[in-house]
């Protein structure tokens, strides 16, 4: 598996997991009618580094992003985001762009990493808790998950 920067021409690629992760509406805080526009928009923000991963066919199977998750005298603060294609699970894949990830923000002077709102469901929470983040806090009953109702949201922080 490759990881890299992402291109503007990987969007094309990152598009149909990305539609299909955020339109089950299952593990991600975002509208599940999200455009693509609006989508492209969200995951390939300037500002944002974005990373794709491919396998040995060089297929994208997933993607990452690493911002800054406050501004002024807390942009030393990471935020990011990762999706892994549904067909390709299981593969390793999330750990591999979560290491990278973690690695690039910590050598751009990154301080830590805090996810904002991760559905406390979601099976990523084992992975998150794995490599080192805490829950630091759980709205309850935040997210109207579709098929387990109304569950909460965990605010997630790792130093780096």
């Amino acid at each position: 598996m490759l990881i890299r920067e992402a291109a503007a021409s990987d969007w094309p690629r990152i598009w149909p997991f990305w539609h299909r992760i955020v339109a089950a509406a299952e593990t991600f805080a975002w509208d599940p009618d999200t455009s693509e526009e609006d989508a492209r928009a969200l995951w390939m923000a300037p500002g944002k580094r974005v990373y794709v991963a491919e396998d040995a066919t060089g297929a994208v199977v997933g993607s990452a992003y690493v911002t800054p998750n406050y501004g002024g005298p807390a942009s030393r603060i990471a935020n990011a985001g990762f999706m892994v294609d549904p067909a390709h699970s299981g593969r390793g894949i999330g750990r591999a762009l979560a290491n990278h990830v973690l690695e690039t923000a910590k050598a751009d002077g990154y301080r830590a990493m805090v996810f904002n709102a991760v559905v406390e469901t979601n099976p990523a929470v084992n992975l998150w808790l794995s490599l080192g983040f805490t829950i630091v806090g759980t709205i309850p009953e935040a997210y109207a998950h579709p098929t387990k109702g109304r569950v909460g949201l965990h605010v997630m922080h790792r130093a780096l």
